[in-house]
């Protein structure tokens, strides 16, 4: 050990790890590092939506080995579409989607002399370096270095993890500046804020030990964990951009130069059919609920977004019976009830009286709150109700629509329009004995509850901290037709009896035109669920009853997303800034 030769460490070697081409201050001169992260921490990179995706599906979004071009941290132009897109953000330096703290305190590390700042992330150099130079110039940020990971480092070093990339740069900016009293480092990710830290308590035990040559004296480490603001695309383009990213990942599947299983495609998943309220009349419904003494509010759900038609999609016969997908029916409260005072309904009669509707539940109502631990469905049980002023008897339109997520899945041959609506969760177990990247084996089965690897971007996501995680995890219909509101006995349609597709009114072919072909968001207004009312319907995206919602934060319910099927919206509530066109899906 007393005879090892010391690694060289010069401001040359150094500055190849910099994108920029700027000269680096002399060794003298630097007393303090100061280094930031780019993703959440710097800039509020955009999440994939737990609202518009299922859980399982924003975890497979961010799982590099599902996509032929590593998925959402890897592909570009989920980043170019942050905001209105790079053409209108640049001008206006994206004004918005940064932590303005953060970006205060990058202000203050430059302008301080004897500090080098230095931006640090793990998205890959080919792919990333010249947008990045673009988002940061636009806000005047002088970096002295910006670092993006390389396939391969200056010293032809490859990296297995974007830590171990992290680590290499740091011990050459702390080994090269051996003059640095300080190293500071924000970083939004929990994981990575405690790697640094023992990283450096490591370093520094090294550097005390006599009997190794030591390049310099230990250095005070402070590694800041920086709260992560949660952002997500406008929700057309974001579905847009996952179609395009789909898009190529199967024609690289065709031309036959990966070795994936098979090609993806968007797929919608309905957990009910009911008769949706405009969220104007929800906040008019909800006033009639009437909490006991000692019963806080944010221990109650309040709902009041829908007249249940069936806790699953609903079968071509039955969309018939009520008019269709986008019909108009108007409604009036004529009771009210609660149940053992955890559930909160108003019993409501079509107006007119004689207008033909359909519910499974025993009589029509709308499910106005619920106290946390209970459940929608149990408003079934109420037996007695209330008469209600006239004043209170409100009056209120709704539209027949659903309750929808998007999931990413394998192309299946012959799967009927209707059977799509189910997640294909027979598919996953029969495929996952294959060699091979396998979307079920490498996505479905790994992500849950954490991320695949260490190269996977984000591990959690909104509200609950998940990204990637698994938040909803598909709960959808019921097998029993007289359970209202129940939607937790069947995970994607089992016990329906649905999976072999529907032989009601042509839904048993949906004519994709051939595996792995490249698909349009537009295709989806040849879609005959929707076809006479692709102009106006608006679906729910937000928590359906029944799911596993939790009563402690505010997930936005009311919020509205775009419609599924082409067409412009029929509401919008000024959720992320507003939207009015369709969301088609791709089929």
């Amino acid at each position: 050990m007393a005879g090892r030769k010391l690694a060289s460490y010069t401001i040359t070697g150094l500055k190849r790890w910099s994108c920029l081409t700027r000269e680096l201050p002399p060794v003298s001169q630097v007393k303090a590092l100061h280094v930031y992260d780019f993703d959440n921490t710097l800039f509020m990179s955009p999440l994939p939506s737990p609202k518009l995706w299922t859980g399982q599906t924003t975890g497979l979004l961010q799982t590099q080995e599902c996509f032929v071009n590593g998925g959402w941290w890897h592909d570009p132009h989920i980043l170019e579409a942050t905001g209105q897109g790079i053409e209108k953000e640049e001008p206006r330096a994206w004004d918005g989607w940064w932590n303005e703290q953060i970006v205060d305190l990058v202000d203050l590390s430059i302008k301080q002399n004897d500090a080098l700042t230095i931006l640090l992330t793990g998205r890959g150099e080919d792919n990333f370096a010249q947008l990045i130079k673009r988002i940061v110039a636009s806000k005047k940020l002088a970096f002295d270095m910006i670092c993006l990971k390389p396939k391969a480092g200056p010293n032809n070093q490859t990296f297995a993890s974007t830590m171990k990339y992290k680590q290499a740069i740091l011990q050459d900016l702390v080994y090269t500046y051996k003059n640095a009293d300080e190293i500071r480092i924000y970083e939004d990710r929990v994981k990575h804020t405690r790697a640094f830290r023992e990283y450096f308590e490591s370093l520094n035990k090294s550097l005390l030990n006599p009997l190794t040559p030591a390049p310099r004296k230990p250095i005070t480490a402070e590694v800041i964990q920086v709260s992560e603001l949660i952002t997500t695309l406008d929700p057309t383009t974001e579905a847009a951009e996952v179609q395009r990213m789909i898009n190529a990942h199967n024609t690289a599947i065709s031309s036959g130069n990966h070795t994936f299983s098979s090609p993806l495609e968007i797929k919608r998943t309905v957990f009910f059919t009911g008769y949706l309220i405009s969220p104007i009349d929800t906040n008019r419904l909800v006033t009639l609920v009437k909490l006991p003494p000692g019963v806080p509010e944010s221990e109650v759900k309040f709902l009041g977004n829908n007249i249940m038609i069936t806790p699953r999609p609903c079968p071509q016969s039955l969309l018939d019976k009520v008019g269709g997908i986008g019909r108009k029916q108007t409604w009036q409260v004529i009771g009210i009830a609660n149940y053992e005072s955890r559930i909160w309904a108003a019993r409501v009669t079509p107006v007119p009286a004689n207008a033909p509707y359909h519910t499974d539940n025993p009589t029509p109502l709308v499910v106005l709150a619920v106290l946390k631990g209970a459940r929608p469905y149990e408003a079934n049980r109420i037996q007695n109700w209330q008469p209600i002023p006239s004043d209170k008897q409100y009056i209120f339109q709704t539209e027949v629509g659903e309750k929808v997520q998007l999931r990413v899945e394998p192309e299946v041959d012959g799967e009927g329009e209707y059977e799509s609506l189910f997640q294909n969760r027979q598919q996953k177990r029969r495929r996952d004995h294959q060699d091979g990247p396998t979307f079920e084996r490498d996505s479905y089965r790994t992500v849950r509850g954490g991320y695949h690897n260490e190269e996977n971007r984000r591990p959690n996501g909104v509200n609950g901290g998940y990204r990637g995680g698994n938040q909803n995890r598909g709960r959808g219909g019921n097998n029993n037709s007289n359970s209202g509101n129940h939607n937790r006995n069947v995970r994607g349609g089992r016990g329906h009896n649905h999976r072999g597709g529907n032989n009601n009114n042509n839904n048993n072919n949906r004519g994709r035109g051939g595996r792995g072909g490249y698909k349009s968001l537009d295709d989806v207004q040849n879609n005959s669920r929707y076809a006479n009312h692709g102009s106006s319907y608006q679906p729910n995206y937000d928590d359906g009853p029944g799911q596993n919602f939790s009563t402690s934060n505010n997930d936005g319910y009311n919020a509205s997303f775009p419609a599924l099927g082409g067409g412009t919206g029929a509401y919008n509530n000024g959720a992320q800034g507003g939207w009015d066109g369709g969301l088609p899906y791709g089929k």
